[in-house]
């Protein structure tokens, strides 16, 4: 995410276009703007950990317009991801894992979490991300979104 954001920067800079045209870039009216579908895949990531390995929730306060702010939320989630001790989640593949919705809660196995919650909406906001870049006129293709394979 954070390349094909690096390649949406340097489109706008590139064509003289105002870097919020594409970060507050909506692919219809009734869906979330390129910013949240960056804050929405970092939330994703975050959340899976802390709630796999019991962990305290870290709220970010989803204040971010531009392409720099964006990266800097990515940034964070990442070393979050990074400073979680593996001990916390290795072997909770049957650990029952709670997600609070609004109308009350999701229960879950560790693995179900992941597997069929988390991975499937980290990968929504992702693959929306791209097609917000990519309907803008934003060169990225498939092996921008698969990481540059």
């Amino acid at each position: 995410m954070s390349a094909l954001l690096d390649k949406g920067a340097a489109f706008a800079a590139d064509k003289g276009i105002d870097p919020q045209a594409l970060t507050g870039a909506q692919l219809i009216e009734d869906m979330k703007p390129l910013t949240a579908q960056v804050q929405f895949a970092c939330d994703t990531a975050k959340g899976t950990v802390t709630r796999l390995g019991e962990l305290e929730p870290v709220a970010m306060a989803d204040t971010e317009q531009s392409f720099a702010e964006l990266q800097a939320r990515i940034a964070k989630t990442i070393a979050l991801l990074d400073a979680v001790p593996r001990e916390k989640i290795d072997g909770r593949e049957d650990a029952t894992v709670v997600l609070k919705v609004p109308d009350g809660e999701m229960p879950f196995t560790g693995r179900s979490h992941v597997l069929t919650f988390s991975l499937p909406n980290f990968y929504f906001h992702l693959t929306t991300a791209y097609a917000l870049l990519r309907q803008a006129g934003v060169p990225v293709g498939k092996l921008d979104y698969l990481g540059g394979m």
